[in-house]
């Protein structure tokens, strides 16, 4: 590998910071031939620690595209808490929240529906792929506090099982 190859350039560097701050991401990585720089930063919202949660495989069907956002799952229904419900599912990464799998398709869950262990809540895209997150437990859902195609952080409350 040459000289060249090996160094980073700042201007690359700065880009990507900067990029964090207009989009508000927390994580961007870029790769090219064998020069692969990641770029992060830790956000502090003044909430305790997200639990680990499990990862699906992704689905094997195309990618769904965003589509208009659902009235009825809007989290401003929802009263404030001073911290996370119990039975609160976070979201396990960063990226846009899909609640079915194609657009016009009929959403995973619904409120009030009951869920098995592994059942899969939703859809989160994470840097083009398509990532299905189980229920942790089986339960009824009491709330989604998320709407289609919205982006999510790390932590971020997506589902209470009830």
């Amino acid at each position: 590998m040459s000289n060249a190859e090996n160094n980073v350039d700042p201007a690359l560097v700065r880009e990507l910071a900067t990029i964090l701050d207009d989009t508000d991401l927390t994580e961007i990585e870029v790769e090219h031939g064998t020069l692969r720089v990641r770029v992060s930063r830790q956000k502090d919202y003044g909430v305790g620690h997200a639990q680990p949660l499990t990862y699906a495989p992704a689905p094997e069907h195309g990618q769904p595209a965003p589509a208009a956002s659902q009235s009825g799952a809007s989290p401003a229904n929802a009263p404030a808490s001073t911290g996370p419900e119990a039975g609160t599912v976070p979201s396990p990464m960063v990226g846009t929240v899909y609640l079915s799998s194609a657009p016009g398709a009929r959403h995973f869950i619904e409120v009030g529906q009951q869920v098995a262990e592994g059942e899969t809540l939703l859809i989160i895209e994470a840097m083009k792929t398509m990532n299905q997150i189980p229920a942790p437990r089986a339960g009824k859902v009491a709330k989604i506090l998320v709407e289609n195609a919205q982006p999510v952080e790390y932590g971020e409350p997506l589902v209470v099982i009830a």
